[in-house]
């Protein structure tokens, strides 16, 4: 999937971002964590495991 895509989806959906990225893990449940008690925690970990990949 395209990364723009993927970025794109970190921003809007940090867990849906993550899941496509890593599948389901510790990292998916992390960022639900995280987004659930802030959006901003959530997406900028979204962001990173998206970055990381490339």
């Amino acid at each position: 999937m395209s990364n723009l895509v993927r970025i794109l989806l970190a921003i809007f959906l940090p867990p849906v971002a993550v899941l496509m990225t890593n599948g389901i893990g510790l990292q998916f449940f992390l960022n639900i964590l995280l987004t659930i008690f802030f959006v901003l925690p959530g997406t900028i970990h979204a962001l990173w495991l998206v970055l990381r990949e490339r």
